[in-house]
This record gives C-alpha cells, sequence and structure tokens, in this order.
C-alpha cells in the first residue's frame, strides 16, 4: 500500500474509532451497531482496490451484514443480539475481502474458512502493516512534501484538541445542564476518571477497524498468491487427503453400529411404546422427558465426523459412501428422538430460550443433513459448508422473527390462563423468576396477559413489571439515542400503560 492510501486508511480508521466511542461506549447496543457496521462497509468500498472488481456473486454480502446488524435494533434480546452481531461482523469481514476483488460466495468451504482465518489475522495485525506503510520516507528525495499549511494546522490542532477537551471536562463538572446537553445530544459521559479508557476504546476500534479495511483496500496477498486452492490444501481443515478408505470404513462402521444400535432401542421404547418400566426402571413419561441436549450433541458429532471424513479420505469408494449415507439417516432418526423428547418436557414444564434455541437447532441439524446425504450420493460435499451457512443464517433471521422471550412468555403465560394445555402429570404453574431475567421483549406479553393471570400470580407479575418500568426510566445507558431499539420501545409503551 502507498503512503498516501494508507494515511488515508488511518484517517477513516480513526474516525470510525471516534463514531464507535460516541455511539458504543456508554449507551446500550440498538440502533448504534447498524451505523457502525454500515459506516464500515462505506469505508470498505470507498478504499477498496481498483482495477479488481468484486465477484457478482458476492453482492449479498454487504446487505446480509447490514440486516444482521439492524436487527440488534429491533429485538431486545442480549443473547440474540451477541448472535446477530458475530453474523454481522463475520459478513462483514466477507464483504471487505469480496470488495478488494477476492471470489468469496463461490469458493469451497475450506478455502472460505482460510480467507476468514486470513481477514481475522488482518483485524488484529493488519493496523501495524498500515502504520509502517504510512511513515514518511527516510530518503530526502523520496514523495512530495506535504502542503505548508498542513503543519502548521496539525500543530494546532495537537495545541487545540486537549484544551477544548479539558474546557469540555471542566463545564461539564461545574454546570449540570451543559452535562446534560452532553448526555441528550450525544451521549456523552464526561468524566475525567473514564478518559483513560474512552481513549483506549477509540484506539482499540480504530486498530480493529484499520485492519479490516486493510483487507478491502489491498485485498489478501498471501492468498492471492497460493492461488487459494493451493491456500485451502495447506490450511488444517483440508490438509492433503491422507485417510484411506479402509480406515474410513472402518471408523464408520463402528460408529454406524453404535448409532444402529441406539435407533433400535428408540423404535421399540420411544416410538413404538415397549415397557420402559420393566426395561430401565422408569415410566415412559420419565424415560421421554430426558436426554435431549444429549442427543443433539451426538447429532452434531455424527455431522463434524461426516465432514471430516470427506475432507481427509483419500478416495471415495462406494461402500464409504454408503456407510456414510446411512450414518446421516440413523443420526437423522436420532434427531428424532431428542425432538419427540424435547417436546414432551415442553408440554410438561413449559418453555424455555434455552429450549427454544435447541428445538431451532434440530430443525437447522436435521436440514443440513438432508443436504448432506444429496451431497454424498453426488460427490458434491464441497457445498455442504454453504448449506450450513445458508441455514444458520436464516435460522438466526426466523429466531428474530420470532423473539425468543416473546415467544417463550406468551406460551408460559397461556399454560396458566389455560390449564388444559398442560398434561395430567405436568406443571402449570408460572416460573415468575425465570419471567424476570427474560428480556424486554416479553414485557409487551406480560403486561397485555396481566389482568386475566390469578391473583397471586398477577402480584408477582405486577411487581417486576414496576421495577422493570423504573429501570428503563433511570438507566443512563438506555437514555442515548444511538442505544434505541424497537423492542425495549415497545417494553416501554406497553409498562406506561400500567397504572
Amino acid at each position: 500500500m502507498d503512503r498516501h492510501g494508507a494515511r488515508r486508511l488511518l484517517l477513516v480508521a480513526v474516525a470510525i474509532g471516534i463514531a464507535a466511542e460516541v455511539l458504543l461506549y456508554g449507551p446500550a447496543l440498538g440502533i448504534n451497531v447498524p451505523l457502525i457496521v454500515a459506516a464500515v462497509l462505506g469505508a470498505g468500498w470507498v478504499l477498496r482496490r481498483r482495477g479488481r472488481a468484486p465477484d457478482p456473486l458476492d453482492a449479498w454480502l454487504p446487505p446480509a451484514a447490514l440486516v444482521l446488524a439492524s436487527l440488534v435494533a429491533i429485538r431486545a434480546d442480549p443473547f440474540l443480539g451477541l448472535l446477530d452481531i458475530a453474523a454481522a461482523a463475520a459478513l462483514t469481514g466477507a464483504a471487505l475481502a469480496a470488495f478488494s476483488g477476492l471470489p468469496v460466495t463461490r469458493r469451497s468451504a475450506s478455502v472460505v474458512v482460510a480467507t476468514g482465518a486470513w481477514v481475522f489475522e488482518s483485524a488484529l495485525g493488519g493496523m501495524a502493516r498500515v502504520l509502517r506503510d504510512a511513515r514518511p520516507p527516510r530518503d530526502a528525495d523520496a514523495p512530495r512534501r506535504p502542503p505548508a499549511w498542513a503543519a502548521p494546522v496539525a500543530r494546532g490542532l495537537v495545541l487545540a484538541v486537549p484544551l477544548a477537551l479539558i474546557f469540555a471536562v471542566l463545564f461539564a463538572s461545574a454546570d449540570p445542564i451543559f452535562r446534560r446537553g452532553f448526555d441528550d445530544v450525544l451521549g456523552l459521559r464526561i468524566d475525567l476518571g473514564d478518559l483513560p479508557g474512552r481513549v483506549l476504546f477509540v484506539v482499540a476500534v480504530a486498530w480493529l477497524v484499520g485492519g479490516l479495511l486493510r483487507v478491502s483496500a489491498v485485498g489478501i496477498s498471501e492468498l492471492e498468491r497460493a492461488s487459494l486452492g493451493a491456500a485451502a490444501r495447506s490450511t488444517p481443515i483440508a490438509s492433503g487427503r491422507q485417510l484411506g478408505p479402509t480406515e474410513a470404513i472402518t471408523v464408520l462402521i463402528g460408529v454406524d453400529l453404535v448409532v444402529g444400535l441406539f435407533v433400535a432401542l428408540q423404535v421399540a421404547y420411544l416410538f413404538g411404546g415397549l415397557d420402559t418400566l420393566a426395561a430401565a426402571g422408569m415410566t415412559y413419561s420419565d424415560y421421554a422427558r430426558r436426554g435431549y441436549f444429549e442427543l443433539v450433541a451426538a447429532a452434531g458429532l455424527a455431522g463434524g465426523l461426516l465432514v471430516a471424513l470427506e475432507y481427509a479420505v483419500a478416495r471415495r469408494t462406494r461402500p464409504y459412501v454408503a456407510l456414510a449415507i446411512g450414518l446421516v439417516g440413523l443420526t437423522v432418526v436420532v434427531l428424532a428422538s431428542a425432538a419427540l423428547r424435547l417436546q414432551l418436557y415442553q408440554d410438561a414444564y413449559g418453555w424455555t430460550e434455552l429450549r427454544l434455541y435447541v428445538a431451532v437447532s434440530i430443525a437447522a441439524m436435521a436440514v443440513t443433513l438432508v443436504a448432506m446425504a444429496a451431497a454424498l450420493a453426488t460427490d458434491r460435499t464441497r457445498w455442504v459448508g454453504h448449506v450450513m451457512a445458508v441455514t444458520g443464517l436464516v435460522a438466526l433471521v426466523g429466531l428474530n422473527v420470532l423473539a425468543p422471550a416473546a415467544f417463550v412468555a406468551q406460551r408460559n403465560v397461556d399454560r396458566v390462563i389455560d390449564p388444559t394445555l398442560v398434561p395430567p402429570d405436568g406443571w402449570a404453574g408460572l416460573d415468575v423468576e425465570y419471567l424476570a431475567v427474560l428480556p424486554d421483549d416479553a414485557i409487551p406479553v406480560l403486561v397485555e396477559a396481566l389482568p386475566r393471570l390469578p391473583e397471586a400470580e398477577r402480584d408477582d407479575v405486577a411487581r417486576l413489571l414496576y421495577t422493570r418500568r423504573w429501570e428503563l426510566a433511570s438507566d443512563p445507558a438506555f437514555a442515548s439515542p444511538a442505544a434505541w431499539n424497537l423492542g425495549r420501545e415497545r417494553a416501554r409503551a406497553a409498562l406506561a400503560t400500567l397504572p
């Protein structure tokens, strides 16, 4: 990168770092997240490498990153927001790589993972290369000197910025109206004590953003020199196909036998209704309402094993393919067992966000396994990673549309209002302590259901609603415009209807 480009990138990174400090340091997460992602994407497009047009198949990456980031401002659910931010960050990194002219979508999963690793490395260390390229040359005969006015202006800024900051701090400390103006307009909380932390936050964001923008500006030369295909083969994920077909078949036979034995027991006892009391010393309801977490983990392990074998096996023989497809079929039955157990448990004891996430993961894994079977039969397993990524994004967007906290609260409230929804050996009470830790998306549901709840539950729910109304009104993290969030605003509006 030439010195002029490096300095321009450095200025843009610092500007985004300052913007991130204003929008993110102090306020809660909300509209500030998509604003920062949009700034990074816009800067990446402006600073992109010239002469290398992005691949048309990658046009979906920037809008997808913005959609995922915008969902943070729609759902008031911290865990779901964390998933949205992680997905938006991954898509932003992929978009910046695509801006440099490096194809992403059309590449195999191993190359995409290798590209992601290099983008992550650039985010951590790329800014050091930008600073190196931005240094003035040691040779006096090197590039032209800056304009005559640049040095005096720079020296003036060095003096003016600290002085202005000191005055602002003093005025804010002396005059509550001045300080409140900063809080209301910019969301700033000026305090001599947190100034070092703010500066460190700006530097950290600028460092990461600068490294990411360098990907858009210069590409990933390490991968391009290795022609991508070779680079993918050199990564641990696709490190040479060194596993013989006999070894792979042996592994599959052993795993198929264990999973097949388990599936046979599920068909006989869980789906077939044989006497579980005689076989395991527990009733059918107790037998069926446990183990779904372990079964989901086993299904995930089976899927991971198939992916690993596909990348490692030297030759795909017919017995190998048959055994692999057989493992997929058996794993689908394992997932069906997990789904049934989860449903029976939820029917008896109600919903939680964790159980909802498990249910969605079961559906996503089932879709992936069906795609895996088709890919194994047609020798197109290189696209399984893409199917997994798309399925994960669809599941994440679906969760945002569903609003897990609101869904869980509604189902649990319905069980209390209408006890016929609960099986005879189930629990029809309302866990108010759990409702108290649900995110704000659940508040409108609880406010709407409050008059219909039994008296004991009504008093407990009313107390937690009044407590949350006070928290939303008093916490300064929710006061900044940068923290605007649709779910939180709906909660405020619902709570305002309480007497």
